[in-house]
């Protein structure tokens, strides 16, 4: 909607503008406004109250960065159950087409009914949509990593094969924290080199930069890297 634009702009840094632009190559830089997100966490909630916000929701695919971000925030914002918040998702992830956008959903309602949510991941992370297969990835990661952890999460992040970048990252973001909060269960999959070669070895790194590994599974870890002679 013009009018919301027109706001955004107001709101606009354009030095983070600059910054920003750099870390979403895939996004065009004229598509991002630059708003920084506690700015746009503030101005969503002052338009979760404004009748227009519903015509708002409608209009996808939206052109800028900062709309389909203040689209997600406000999902967030005002679908408090769980069964109407999946539903919302399933139309507005296929239009995420970057991966900050994507990591910015992590809607605590999920946790009201993670069983139900279980479901839903299932299918996005069978999803031929990029961002969607990583919000599933970056959701297991944020909400079954403790006591909703069953180890054929594992398997089911393993099974997802893809070039794409952003899914890459995804698959060895999760493992590393696997490997942090569930290690028994994950280093299998580390010892008998399940995830393709990047994969594994970025998993690796990430798990090892942690503190919360100690010292002699850091060693043991640096040990299962795959190195190309």
């Amino acid at each position: 909607m013009d009018i919301m634009i027109k706001e955004l702009f107001q709101l606009q840094d354009k030095d983070y503008q600059a910054f920003h632009s750099k870390l979403i190559p895939n996004v065009e830089s004229d598509r991002v406004i630059g708003v920084r997100t506690p700015v746009l966490r503030k101005y969503a909630k002052e338009l979760a109250k404004r009748p227009e916000t519903a015509g708002f929701l409608k209009e996808l695919p939206h052109y800028y960065y900062e709309e389909n971000n203040l689209h997600g925030i406000l999902l967030t914002l005002l679908y408090k159950n769980v069964p109407e918040l999946l539903e919302q998702l399933e139309v507005f992830l296929p239009c995420v087409d970057n991966w900050a956008t994507c990591d910015l959903l992590s809607p605590k309602v999920f946790k009201k009914d993670l069983p139900l949510v279980y479901e839903s991941v299932k299918k996005w992370l069978k999803s031929p949509y990029t961002y969607e297969v990583r919000f599933g990835i970056v959701t297991l990661l944020g909400f079954y990593l403790d006591d909703a952890f069953e180890p054929e999460m594992l398997e089911l992040v393993t099974e997802v094969k893809s070039e794409e970048y952003y899914i890459k990252m995804a698959v060895a973001w999760y493992f590393s924290i696997a490997l942090v909060k569930q290690y028994d269960t994950a280093i299998g999959y580390s010892e008998n080199h399940r995830l393709e070669v990047w994969t594994h070895n970025k998993a690796i790194q990430k798990a090892i930069e942690s503190y919360r590994i100690d010292d002699d599974k850091k060693q043991y870890l640096r040990g299962l890297k795959i190195t190309h002679k």
